[in-house]
């Protein structure tokens, strides 16, 4: 009887068969893949990085801790020395850029403090005032002025803050001519420059806010100028105040308490588009001569009106 032999070839096939299908009966008889699936990571609420910044100067220089504490030294001088009245606060808007323009005087200028403590007291608003490029240089006090709001009165920055950031920004016309005026001279408004002011609102599209001050002539009266000292230490005046002579060496920096009335004019706004290449030279000139004569006259009614320098 003949034996039929399975060729070598088929058989390693069918061990190999037989090696898978025990390796297939092993498996566990339950479906749990729980094993071999890959956690993934869920999203999760993080605490917010810490700022490592440890003050809060803005890119000006200016300092709202540093604001905070003026504020709170220049109160007392604000509301019991100068006992300062304000008349149209409310023509100032609450939000939106504008040029706060207004007259300039004292030996130290003492307007400039008390419209941006005003201002930022009574509508919570911060004030950034444009002066010369002579505080900035000036070691610890240009920083101090700085920090306390002080920018350098330049087109490019005023613009920036008026139509980028919409803020409000103080600027005098005047220039060191309003506080370099003698007694004689007092509340006689200088030239308003070449009108670079008026141009820069036009160009932000911000309305224009003239402001006029009395009290600040008499808190420092200049009684003479030394030009030739002022010459000789760089700096626009080297005033001789009565300040000096009633009161010594304290007289430097010690202020009359004369009474401050401030009065904020209707606002003017400009009917032309902003950002244009060129603005009209005689509309800028005209309107900076009529906002000139607004504020002379509303100082000589003021004045008109006032019983007496030191109790208004």
């Amino acid at each position: 009887m003949a034996v039929h032999e399975e060729p070598a070839d088929s058989q390693a096939a069918t061990d190999e068969v037989s090696s898978a299908l025990a390796a297939l009966r092993a498996l566990p008889d339950h479906d749990d893949t729980s094993a071999s699936l890959v956690p993934v990571r869920t999203e999760v609420d993080e605490p917010p990085l810490r700022d490592p910044r440890r003050s809060d100067v803005d890119e000006w220089g200016r300092s709202e801790h540093m604001r905070e504490i003026a504020r709170r030294l220049y109160a007392p001088m604000y509301e019991k020395w100068f006992r300062v009245e304000w008349e149209g606060l409310e023509k100032i808007p609450t939000e939106g850029g504008a040029l706060l323009v207004a007259n300039h005087a004292a030996a130290i200028p003492s307007d400039a403090p008390a419209i941006m403590h005003g201002i930022e007291t009574e509508l919570e608003r911060p004030v950034y005032g444009l002066a010369d490029t002579l505080f900035k240089g000036m070691p610890v006090i240009g920083t101090i002025w700085a920090r306390i709001g002080g920018v350098v009165a330049h087109p490019d920055n005023a613009y920036r803050l008026l139509r980028e950031q919409k803020q409000l920004v103080l600027v005098f016309p005047e220039g060191s001519k309003g506080p370099a005026k003698t007694i004689k001279e007092r509340y006689r408004l200088r030239r308003f420059g070449r009108g670079g002011f008026v141009e820069i609102a036009m160009r932000a599209g911000v309305p224009i806010i003239p402001i006029a001050v009395i009290g600040a002539e008499e808190s420092m009266p200049i009684l003479y100028n030394n030009a030739w000292a002022a010459k000789a230490l760089g700096i626009p005046y080297c005033p001789i105040t009565a300040n000096m002579l009633v009161l010594g060496p304290l007289g430097v920096l010690t202020y009359f308490p004369a009474k401050f009335k401030l009065r904020v004019l209707d606002p003017i706004t400009f009917d032309v588009a902003p950002d244009q290449a060129r603005y009209s030279k005689s509309r800028i000139m005209d309107t900076s001569e009529m906002i000139r004569s607004t504020i002379q006259s509303a100082l000589y009614e003021m004045l008109r009106e006032r019983r007496s320098v030191w109790f208004g």
